[in-house]
């Protein structure tokens, strides 16, 4: 009787552990670790800003102050909106194109040692990171514990039509 049990414990613990997808709440802890991660970032350079205004690099034709003032705004908004769930695949953007820079920035400064040279504990593995974590977002969407989907099932709602309809997109 006691092996019964203890199979049958095992068997729930199983298909508890393997069986169930909590993907909706996976998706939801990604946004939020990615927003606060990159929130502490603009939080720093707010902190330091007078410090950094002259030393951060000049992106894309603006001066170094106005690149650092752009860089915080995306790493401020683009957070709040992405941990939200709202307008979550346009908010990864401005975000994803400053990771992009910012690897160029950090290979591009490499000039002594080749880029193929870092190890995992230099900091060019970190826009990586946060490109890797913004495209799994992109492709998967915010799922269903977003302001997004709320949105969408009252547009449903609103129109009549039914949830399938939303499963689709």
């Amino acid at each position: 009787m006691r092996n019964y049990s203890l199979s049958r414990f095992l068997k729930s613990l199983y298909f508890r552990t393997t069986g169930y997808s909590y993907t909706n709440l996976g998706r939801l802890f990604l946004r939020l670790f990615v927003g606060i991660m990159l929130m502490q970032f603009g939080v720093r350079q707010i902190a330091r800003f007078y410090d950094m205004r002259y030393v951060f690099p000049s992106v894309l034709g603006m001066d170094s102050e106005t690149s650092l003032i752009v860089m915080i705004c995306i790493e401020m908004i683009s957070s709040l909106f992405i941990m939200c769930g709202f307008l979550t695949r346009l908010m990864i953007l401005p975000p994803f194109l400053a990771m992009v820079i910012a690897e160029y920035h950090l290979l591009h400064d490499y000039v002594a040692e080749a880029p193929y040279l870092l190890d995992w504990q230099q900091q060019g593995y970190l826009p990586v990171m946060f490109l890797g974590i913004y495209f799994f977002l992109m492709l998967v969407g915010p799922g269903k514990i977003s302001v997004d989907y709320f949105l969408s099932l009252h547009i449903i709602h609103s129109e009549n039509k039914s949830e399938a309809e939303l499963e689709e997109v």
